[in-house]
């Protein structure tokens, strides 16, 4: 029997679902025949925890980072890490940490382990991001302006490989007018839904001035995502009303996006990795608009009307009226397009065969 394949999942924490729902859906997917995947996280704590431990694979708690200082002793913490490493074995190490951090690549480098990390979002900006870029056997760039924006030196290293969303689990979704926590909507109302982690650049306020632009007491707003940021807290206080209301983080968001009449992403111009929430909203077959931004772009690039430039109100405004103006048929028309664009090409299963192609060769 050809020996599997031992891939370790380094990710700091399960707290959210977020990009915890994308290893879970990658390990959940891949062929046990072939793969034997393995998870290393910081702690067992977080709200999305209980679901990882279902997927019944082994799971590490280990500080897979070190920190820099004091600069005399990293080689030690580091080469602790790369102990770690090559105790179990791996064949590959697939980092989904967001940091900057090069002591991970480093360490499995040392260890003589292919590693490779999922760039999950714009940041840049320090010679660290570069180090573990080049420390990496291959970097996954998720949306289509990483590569020439970040990687354009060592472009033989990238692939790339949009996130997917399990299209029968985020599947059509009927139209409801209640909430969990017993918010009601009447037929008449028109339900605008967001989800995001509440922190500034996501350009929430945006959205809610918008709306505050069209001044129509049918236009409702559910803000779906943890309240216990400052930034979160502010907008609370400045905007929640009988029209807006904020319903903390949700481990199920499917609830939500049955009540949702279009899905709005208000990010602000430094751009998205690849925004799962508005595949998961487009897959319930829900009309999404965003603005236009990296990541947002790949995912309405069939449908760049729906997309509004980066933090201007009034843009957003109108295109938010245009959809309360549609007819019932054409909504239905475009909400059918939605689904087919997750259908098409953000499927969950084409995110997976290509990971397993990723790994069967870097591991040989």
């Amino acid at each position: 029997m050809t020996k599997r394949i031992k891939i370790l999942f380094t990710i700091p924490n399960f707290d959210t679902a977020g990009s915890g729902r994308v290893v879970y859906d990658l390990i959940a997917g891949l062929d046990r025949t072939r793969f034997a995947p393995e998870i290393c996280c910081f702690h067992g704590k977080g709200a999305y925890f209980e679901t990882i431990k279902s997927l019944g694979v082994p799971i590490h708690f280990f500080e897979f980072t070190a920190p820099y200082r004091p600069f005399l002793s990293l080689p030690f913490r580091v080469w602790r890490i790369a102990r770690f490493f090559k105790q179990h074995q791996f064949d590959v190490i697939h980092s989904w940490h967001w940091s900057s951090d090069f002591t991970e690549p480093l360490a499995a480098r040392l260890a003589g382990v292919p590693f490779v990390y999922t760039k999950k979002a714009m940041g840049w900006g320090n010679r660290a991001w570069r180090w573990r870029s080049q420390l990496s056997r291959k970097i996954i760039a998720i949306n289509t302006d990483m590569q020439p924006q970040f990687f354009s030196a060592m472009a033989e290293k990238v692939c790339y490989i949009p996130l997917g969303v399990a299209v029968d689990y985020f599947k059509p979704l009927p139209k409801r007018y209640t909430t969990p926590e017993g918010l009601v909507f009447s037929d008449t109302d028109f339900v605008v839904v967001t989800v995001a982690n509440l922190v500034p650049v996501k350009g929430i306020e945006v959205l809610l001035e918008a709306v505050g632009m069209l001044d129509d007491a049918r236009v409702k707003v559910l803000v779906v995502g943890s309240t216990e940021s400052a930034y979160a807290r502010a907008l609370q206080d400045q905007y929640a009303s009988e029209q807006v209301h904020f319903v903390g983080k949700q481990l199920d968001v499917r609830p939500y996006l049955a009540v949702a009449d279009v899905f709005v992403l208000p990010t602000l111009s430094i751009g998205e990795g690849l925004p799962v929430a508005l595949l998961e909203a487009m897959s319930s077959k829900r009309i999404a608009i965003g603005s236009k931004v990296s990541g947002i772009k790949d995912v309405l690039r069939l449908r760049t009307d729906l997309l509004f430039e980066a933090g201007q109100v009034s843009d957003l405004s109108s295109k938010i009226k245009r959809i309360l103006e549609m007819s019932h048929k054409e909504r239905g028309v475009l909400q059918k397009q939605m689904r087919l664009i997750t259908l098409e090409d953000f499927k969950i299963e084409s995110f997976v065969e290509n990971h397993e192609k990723l790994y069967t060769l870097i591991s040989k």
